[in-house]
């Protein structure tokens, strides 16, 4: 028994063992700083199990008296994550070295936030779903204040520090009513009392306080009050990786929440959903507009995405959650893109953030601005780039669940929020010239920033077979 627990809990273990040993190394090497071979250590040991968990069989296998699922569903999002992961790690550490932050710790502390969010994604009982999230989120509180002689970081650190905590709060409470009101924390037995007959007030109490303390964590309106200022505080390396792995990761442990525990009733969560949606689509495409810092802009960006996503998962059916599944897959490939280009806009050594020093910047560096622009266009939505057939799955998701009023909010907010996006395109090819950015881009950023605009344009032939897979797996969450 205890064999079989262990297998099907090995990604996870062999990241832990490699995170503890890593941890170990760079407290007491005696030799040169390790830092930047722990680094490429861990990047390395991300995409191994990236590998590994995307080749698993086919099945789902639980452990630990089915606290655990290793199924079609947790594969693809931990492959996400992982990759995500990976790509994020991957493009910090020049900018670690040249800012001169790169510490042992940090690609330690990225690792064992993914082991959290990998837990999350797998958790088949409350108490193993919040031990995944409090071991994401510690790990991230820290990251957020990496830079310790920055007021900045230190803000954005103690801000999200405490605002996790009331989020883990009303998360625990609504964990404590549901387990007081079905007897169990198990999701099968959670489900079990949902079906029994009309959900009773304190199950709906539990279910509407889990609801508001994971909607913090994906950052869905109106519980997205930390992401511009730790967007924007954060180092920029941290701000990357917040826009890509845990977003996954949350959105994949509501969904198995809502279908595996409160399945047997979507009329009730529907709603909810429908509202975070709904709000996170408009607050992120009007709120976004004002903004002159690309950091403040991609937190705002990262709010109405994740309403979008939320949609798919509010139509409550296999096929929303497919949606779900493919528009973080293309979420997470967009933001690697961006971030990347992020990371090398600096003048005179220092970074810069404000969009106004991009004002012709297509006549400095064409390629780069052209890939920009062409990952730019696919978050906006704009056909016939990937981004638009994230946005048309979960809005065909919405309208095949009889929530036509929610599609065309959709799309609204899509028009909106794409004012922002092409706002900076202007400025990178008419707008007025500014000091041109310096500093040439690391191979690494290059291969990342092109592949995932090439991603944007190739992917529309049949999305790298990631609709199959999402299908596939969405069919073994919703049986």
């Amino acid at each position: 028994m205890l064999a079989h627990n262990l297998s099907v809990v090995a990604p996870e273990l062999v990241l832990a063992v490699f995170a503890m040993a890593a941890l170990m190394w760079g407290a007491y090497s005696r030799r040169r700083d390790p830092s930047s071979t722990i680094l490429w250590a861990s990047v390395a040991i991300l995409v191994l199990a990236g590998l590994f968990v995307g080749f698993q069989p086919e099945g789902a296998r639980t452990a630990f008296d089915d606290s655990f699922i290793s199924d079609g569903f947790a594969r693809f999002a931990k492959v996400v994550i992982l990759f995500g992961a990976a790509a994020a790690l991957a493009m910090s550490g020049e900018y670690l070295k040249r800012t001169e932050m790169l510490k042992f710790e940090y690609p330690v502390l990225i690792v064992f936030s993914v082991i959290g969010m990998m837990t999350m994604v797998s958790a088949m009982d409350l108490i193993v779903l919040y031990m995944g999230l409090e071991l994401q989120s510690l790990s991230l509180y820290v990251v957020a204040a990496f830079r310790r002689d920055s007021l900045r970081s230190t803000e954005a650190g103690l801000k999200y520090f405490v605002l996790g905590a009331l989020s883990s709060g009303l998360l625990l409470y609504g964990a404590s009513l549901t387990y007081g009101y079905s007897g169990t924390t198990a999701f099968a037995g959670i489900s079990q009392a949902v079906g029994e007959g009309p959900l009773s007030l304190g199950l709906i109490f539990g279910l509407v306080f889990l609801a508001a303390g994971i909607a913090f964590k994906v950052s869905a309106a109106p519980f997205h009050m930390w992401t511009p200022d730790v967007y924007e505080g954060s180092p920029t390396p941290v701000t990357a990786f917040f826009a890509t792995a845990p977003k996954a990761a949350a959105a994949a442990m509501f969904a198995r929440l809502l279908y595996d525990a409160f399945g047997g009733a979507v009329s009730e969560w529907q709603q909810i959903l429908a509202f975070l949606s709904v709000a996170s689509m408009f607050l992120g495409a009007v709120a976004a507009i004002g903004q002159r810092n690309i950091k403040r802009l991609m937190a705002y960006s990262s709010i109405g995405h994740m309403g979008y996503a939320l949609m798919g998962l509010a139509a409550g059916t296999e096929q929303g959650a497919q949606a779900l599944l493919i528009y973080i897959a293309i979420y997470v490939t967009m933001n690697v893109g961006v971030f990347a280009f992020i990371l090398n806009m600096q003048r005179d050594g220092k970074p810069v953030t404000d969009i106004g020093a991009l004002g012709l910047y297509s006549r400095v560096e064409p390629a780069r601005a052209a890939a920009l622009a062409v990952l730019l266009f696919s978050l906006a939505g704009v056909p016939p780039l990937v981004g638009f057939f994230g946005k048309f799955y979960v809005l065909m998701a919405a309208v095949d669940a009889g929530l036509i009023w929610l599609a065309v909010a959709g799309a609204v907010a899509s028009v909106i929020g794409a004012f922002y996006y092409l706002r900076i395109v202007y400025l990178m090819y008419f707008g007025e010239a500014a000091p041109p950015l310096e500093g040439a881009m690391p191979a690494m950023h290059w291969a990342l920033l092109g592949g995932s605009a090439l991603a944007m344009v190739l992917g529309v032939v049949n999305l790298f077979g990631v609709e199959t897979l999402a299908a596939s797996a969405a069919a073994t969450l919703v049986q």
